[in-house]
């Protein structure tokens, strides 16, 4: 069994491991997804400028993602859909209807050029790793220059853990980061193609949550235009929910129809005698018009799940961003570096004939150490020593090019190079301003109806249902002990709502709360039946008459209810006593009628219920008189009296 139990926890840890990692939760380097990032790099891999068929990319994608076709051509849609990542030609689906794309065999794409600017795809920079089945090799992760995490969001559900970041606006975005990289303080909120109007004051930076409202045309008092639509939202489930309110009998509506296309356009039509204005809430209330999104920026960082703020992403980013740079530049004066040593040597090479030089030697030794020879004396003029391979470089060097060889020429080029090279010198002294040159340069790449915010930050409060519905349903209580919405008949009590709790006294002077029932016996009578708000009961002053059944003796207590646990029973009496009476009222008249006994002159007493002091819930009441009673008869409000035994 030990055995058995190992087996299973390991097998459960690499699973767990593997699903957060490599399938739901986006790398923070990147902000993909692995099946995004094979994605990429196979059309990276595939950029002819052409557009592709999504069919032959999908099937090119599975030998680095072995997860079946359905999974990488959703995952391809969702990516091409964020706007720049992938071009596309075709029907890819419809973001505001929520209408899915053509079959992948007739729509098509291929890498934006955008893509080519901000992933990293110098095998020197990025770190390749082999694929599952080790014949090719595809990015551990890129690096990316740009907050990708933000700009695109993520969504993923792993094991015991999930990630749910909203989409940013990414002229937002680089200006956060910009500003990160001259050390001044930020603050950016989610932004979403669809529209809408976003409440940000639980947002907490991106682990929090935010309420989010579809838009409003109400001009015309007949009719509600939907325009935009709420974070996460379609056409198509907002009229399903607006639909099923309106069947619920939550919302009164004449009419809706649906006019989205590549805009919302919902219109709600409104029945004889309701207006705009006496629906709006209610569809806040009762339908997707209003929803509350729980948030959490949960990412792979280093290989461990890291829950991060938008602020900390963006300032990660900015220090990355100039270490790409440092990297890049590094690498480019490396290759020019080298580029001008073998300019260098062609040129000595030529002018100082130096192939003259191994036109007698009999060995390939021989040939190569009369050329390494032949460069002493311009060791000043080169930039490091004289290797095999430059010798090898030389010697392949065509006698027509020799012939034709253009001294001109080549110092141009040697000039075009060390003018390269300060200017990268200039560049890897001051990074940050590079970096801040970057993100400007890539913010002229992008339309101004790219960069333009669609949602709307606002401060409003979420509009609750029990505040807005309206006392109309009757509470009943029958003569057969029944209190509920359900009881047909009987005397009505009181109007509730689905949302309300009921306060009431029992005949045998228990009391409790519970929600507005259906149909629930309570006893053969009621005292008390109010709404269950502690600012109603609380004011009130309740009065019990119990009496003594091995005594005879009658008590009366004075109190005030002010607290209790839902559908628990609380007596108003101590254990045993007999109930006569409960009232709700401060001042009443009551007589106790005596038993009879021979020679006995006063059979009843009057008393007046306001002469008594207050006590609390749990304390026992103060006797009335050391005689036994009978019965008492209570005035009535209307000044009738009633008798109880």
């Amino acid at each position: 069994m030990a055995y058995v139990k190992n087996l299973f926890d390991k097998n459960f840890i690499e699973y767990a491991s593997y699903v957060i990692r490599d399938r739901a939760i986006p790398d923070l380097e990147d902000g993909l997804k692995p099946v995004q990032r094979r994605i990429m790099h196979t059309l990276f891999e595939m950029d002819d400028g052409r557009f592709q068929k999504v069919a032959n990319v999908v099937g090119r994608v599975m030998k680095y993602h072995p997860h079946g076709d359905a999974s990488i051509g959703g995952a391809l849609v969702v990516l091409a859909n964020k706007g720049i990542f992938i071009e596309r030609q075709g029907n890819f689906g419809n973001m505001f209807t929520g209408d899915g794309a053509s079959a992948p065999r007739y729509i098509e794409c291929r890498v934006h050029p955008l893509a080519k600017e901000f992933l990293v795809r110098n095998p020197h920079v990025t770190h390749y790793v082999p694929n599952y089945d080790g014949r090719d090799t595809e990015p551990e992760v890129y690096r990316a220059k740009i907050p990708v995490a933000l700009i695109i969001g993520a969504e993923g559900i792993a094991v015991g853990m999930s990630t749910k970041i909203l989409p940013y606006n990414i002229r937002e975005v680089l200006e956060a980061e910009k500003k990160a990289l001259k050390g001044e303080s930020f603050e950016i909120y989610p932004d979403v193609p669809t529209g809408g109007l976003i409440d940000v004051s639980g947002y907490n930076d991106g682990n929090g949550k935010i309420i989010t409202r579809a838009k409003f045309d109400m001009s015309d008092e007949k009719k509600i235009t939907i325009t935009e639509l709420p974070v996460d939202t379609t056409s198509d489930t907002l009229m399903n929910s607006i639909e099923n309110a309106y069947k619920n009998g939550k919302i009164k509506i004449g009419a809706i129809e649906d006019f989205t296309t590549d805009h919302c356009q919902i219109e709600i039509k409104l029945p004889r005698g309701v207006y705009a204005k006496d629906v709006e809430k209610a569809l806040y209330a009762y339908t997707d018009c209003e929803k509350s999104i729980s948030c959490q920026m949960l990412v792979i960082k280093d290989g461990m799940p890291v829950a991060m703020t938008a602020t900390e992403i963006i300032k990660y980013y900015a220090k990355k961003l100039t270490a790409i740079i440092k990297d890049e530049l590094e690498f480019e004066r490396g290759e020019l570096t080298e580029e001008l040593h073998a300019r260098t040597l062609e040129r000595i090479f030529v002018e100082e004939r130096i192939y003259k030089k191994i036109e007698q030697m009999k060995t390939a030794e021989a040939v190569s150490k009369a050329v390494k020879d032949g460069f002493k004396p311009f060791k000043d003029e080169l930039i490091r020593d004289v290797t095999d391979d430059d010798v090898e470089h030389l010697l392949r060097i065509p006698i027509r090019r020799i012939s034709l060889f253009d001294i001109n020429k080549n110092k141009d080029q040697v000039a075009a190079i060390n003018g390269r090279l300060k200017e990268i010198s200039r560049k890897l002294k001051n990074l940050t301003l590079c970096a801040i040159e970057y993100l400007d340069g890539m913010l002229e790449k992008f339309t101004q109806e790219e960069m333009e915010r669609h949602t709307q930050i606002e401060k409003f409060t979420a509009v609750e249902v029990k505040k807005i519905v309206k006392r109309e349903t009757p509470l009943r209580y029958d003569d057969k002990g029944y209190l509920g919405t359900g009881v047909s008949g009987g005397q009505e009590i009181l109007k509730v709502t689905p949302y309300d709790r009921i306060f009431f006294v029992r005949k045998s002077g228990l009391y409790a709360v519970c929600d507005v029932p259906q149909k629930l016996f309570v006893d053969s009578g009621l005292w008390y039946c109010n709404y269950a708000d502690k600012d109603i009961i609380s004011k009130v002053l309740f009065t019990v008459i119990y009496r003594d059944p091995k005594t005879k003796f009658c008590f009366i207590k004075r109190f005030k209810v002010t607290g209790w646990i839902m559908n628990r029973d609380y007596p108003m009496a101590p254990e045993g006593m007999e109930v006569l009476h409960v009232d709700a009222r401060s001042k009443f008249t009551f007589r106790l009628h005596y038993v009879k006994k021979p020679r006995m002159k006063i059979h009843e007493a009057e008393f007046k219920a306001q002469n008594f002091d207050e006590k609390g819930a749990k304390a026992n009441g103060v006797r009335l008189e050391s005689r036994e009673v009978e019965s008492i008869e209570v005035q009535g409000a209307d000044g009738q009296a009633e008798l109880f035994k």
